[in-house]
């Protein structure tokens, strides 16, 4: 097959990059050809007035447009996969693709359809007041903490609702979890539109297990919605327990010297890095506060064996299987945190064996090979859909109230 695959790659990369590229290769591997339409968030630094220039290309890019109509001449395509588009791309281009004939396959990565915001957070708490078609709260609520970029996430949402640029050109949305998918069928998306492919991790080949390691872990990003304010809370209730903690932190520099003597910042890591790091710790948290759609690093982690402890919340109840490969907590609950990190700490044979239980659940529902597969039946979906979707959406299991992404009135 021929498939295009359409990304904005962000700033600091992060799990929806590395989740673009794996899918990539994988399509790669299987032998499809593989055209990709990509820009980088970077670019931005060197244009003239880039902040500017983002606000109106997040709505509606004329430039954009022109490249991805010389793509689909050069390239003809059988479908194509949506991942990030803003701020270089935006939705304006989805109506291209669709007006050239070629089947859309969206991967929402994060909850932008429902919140411009795309965490459904502010203030370290959830909110979603922005569902069901109240985008003008993230301008109202300063939800980026910037009044012209608030708006300009308000606009670019409520444009692409109101021009359509989903509900007439996505024939298929790709979510991780059914906790997603939940919430899409909940604002108006037809239950058969959408599919449930959790993120792949390509793994290595079978080592012998290592030891377990003297630390608790952390990887992702040093912002409040991870609950690191959670995690810094929980390690003070564990003083004879190290922690530490991979991530960039220019979000929060203060939790750097807020922290307690027993927390290591390590700063970004990746590659060989980050295995050693996931190898050389006895437990990992993930002590999130907001509505997590999967967490690339939780899987990593559990691929090294090292069991897990998370918050109750959004996806991550549903990747771990509480006492099984890991301990859930109440998010936001420091007590809980720690007493749970500290009956695993003292329990090293259950470290063990919940290490090994997360790496066996890893291997049976987050390969390379089933995401490939979900992947293909997405695509076929999709082709039988083809771009007349719009037009049969009633029919395929409209109720007329389909409404609030869709852009029904």
């Amino acid at each position: 097959m021929r498939i295009g695959i359409i990304h904005n790659f962000y700033r600091h990369p992060g799990g929806e990059d590395t989740v673009v590229k794996n899918i990539r290769s994988a399509l790669k591997d299987h032998g499809h050809i593989v055209v990709p339409f990509f820009r980088h968030s970077d670019e931005l630094a060197t244009m003239f007035l880039g902040s500017a220039r983002a606000f109106f290309s997040g709505i509606y890019s004329f430039s954009s447009r022109k490249a991805m109509r010389a793509l689909l001449a050069a390239h003809p395509l059988d479908t194509i996969h949506v991942h990030n588009l803003f701020p270089l791309i935006s939705p304006s281009v989805l109506s291209v693709c669709h007006q050239a004939g070629v089947p859309i396959v969206m991967t929402l990565h994060n909850y932008r359809l429902s919140c411009p915001h795309a965490i459904h957070m502010i203030d370290g708490r959830v909110c979603e007041r922005c569902r069901e078609g109240r985008e003008y709260w993230c301008l109202l609520r300063n939800c980026e903490g910037n009044l012209p970029k608030s708006l300009g996430y308000a606009v670019r949402s409520l444009s692409a609702r109101l021009l359509r640029f989903y509900a007439d050109t996505i024939a298929i949305y790709v979510v991780f979890t059914q906790f997603h998918r939940k919430r899409l069928i909940s604002e108006g998306i037809p239950p058969r539109r959408i599919v449930v492919i959790p993120n792949m991790i390509r793994l290595e080949p079978e080592t012998a297990p290592s030891q377990l390691g003297d630390y608790v872990a952390y990887a992702g990003r040093v912002s409040p919605e991870k609950g690191i304010q959670t995690l810094l809370h929980a390690a003070r209730k564990c003083p004879r327990i190290p922690f530490k903690v991979a991530g960039r932190v220019d979000q929060m520099p203060d939790a750097v010297r807020a922290a307690p003597e027993n927390v290591a910042f390590l700063g970004h890591l990746t590659g060989t890095d980050l295995k050693k790091f996931h190898d050389s710790a006895r437990i990992f948290v993930m002590p999130s506060v907001c509505f997590e759609t999967f967490g690339m690093s939780l899987v990593e982690a559990m691929a090294r064996r090292r069991p897990t402890v998370v918050s109750r919340i959004g996806a991550l109840k549903e990747i771990i299987s509480d006492g099984v490969t890991g301990l859930a907590a109440e998010p936001g609950n420091a007590e809980d945190f720690s007493e749970k990190i500290h009956y695993l700490w003292d329990r090293p044979s259950l470290c063990r064996q919940m290490g090994q239980a997360g790496r066996d659940k890893v291997l049976r529902e987050y390969s390379a090979s089933r995401c490939y597969e979900g992947l293909m039946a997405a695509n076929e979906m999709a082709m039988t859909l083809g771009h007349s979707w719009s037009d049969r959406r009633r029919k395929l299991g409209g109720n007329g109230t389909e409404g609030h992404l869709l852009g029904e009135k």
